[in-house]
């Protein structure tokens, strides 16, 4: 599945994402029901990582449809904007803060590259960068990524990363007890295939998709390189998804089950300007 990387990839992730907003819009997967009377998709350790929000401004990178970035408005963000690539996921994500009762003042969402972020988001930087899980994958730069997260953070705010562990892509997908694919591979991993992790199983007509894989120490090192200062790497033993078929779902999340020893399938970072 590896292989360098295709001329067309940003188009094909585009296509990938869009086509798929329906689906998440209507399956149990983000319960938007749920979300509307106040669920909170953030995750515990997220929320005491990141800390008290309250008055600080929040930029949401990659933020899909946006219910992780409504949530930090709920936490009591000033102001929260998301920036993400699929037109179908910003415009369902304006919805939601409209039925929310959030103005553009509380919530504004962008429809733009995150290599673009910097001219496409309204202002010029914001106490917390926020991007959540499942996003890195999809872009082959981590380095241009570091340098755009750098710009837009202002002076005393931070990065926080929550991030699956890249460890989980080198596993096999139904014990996550075996290596099978390269931790250091550099080339594209080009895959087509059905379903989507919110909808098990549904057929698409753009299954294609690109994407890579970046290990932690790639993702650090780009962004002290940026300019930010670590404050802390914490990796989590639990998943928000079925990863492998061996998973159990315990306390909220995915683990492995009780008797296995176990691994970091989940980390987090937090990276601060001075």
């Amino acid at each position: 599945m590896y292989s360098p990387t295709p001329a067309d990839w940003n188009e094909v992730n585009r296509a990938h994402w869009d086509e798929r907003v329906p689906l998440h819009v209507a399956g149990d997967f983000y319960d938007l029901d749920a979300f509307r009377t106040g669920q909170d998709p953030l995750r515990d350790f997220e929320l005491a990582e990141v800390g008290d929000v309250g008055n600080r401004s929040l930029l949401h990178l990659q933020c899909h449809i946006g219910l992780d970035t409504l949530s930090w408005a709920r936490h009591g963000a000033a102001r929260v904007v998301g920036l993400d690539f699929s037109e179908p996921a910003v415009a369902l994500a304006r919805g939601l803060a409209h039925d929310l009762g959030l103005g553009t003042d509380r919530a504004a969402f962008v429809a733009a590259d995150v290599y673009d972020a910097v001219a496409a988001v309204p202002d010029p930087s914001y106490d917390i960068v926020y991007t959540g899980v499942g996003a890195l994958c999809w872009l082959p730069d981590i380095g241009r990524w570091a340098e755009t997260v750098a710009a837009l953070v202002a002076p005393g705010g931070f990065l926080y990363l929550s991030e699956f562990h890249p460890l989980t892509d080198v596993l096999d997908d139904e014990t996550g007890s075996r290596i099978t694919h390269d931790y250091f591979a550099r080339d594209a991993w080009v895959e087509e295939s059905a379903g989507s992790y919110a909808a098990e199983g549904a057929e698409f007509t753009h299954s294609r998709r690109v994407e890579w894989q970046h290990p932690v120490g790639e993702v650090v090192s780009a962004l002290a390189g940026a300019g930010l200062r670590i404050e802390f790497l914490h990796e989590h033993d639990v998943s928000l998804f079925r990863r492998f078929g061996s998973f159990e779902r315990r306390d909220g999340y995915f683990r492995f089950p009780a008797d296995r020893p176990r691994i970091p399938l989940m980390y987090s970072i937090r990276a601060r300007k001075d």
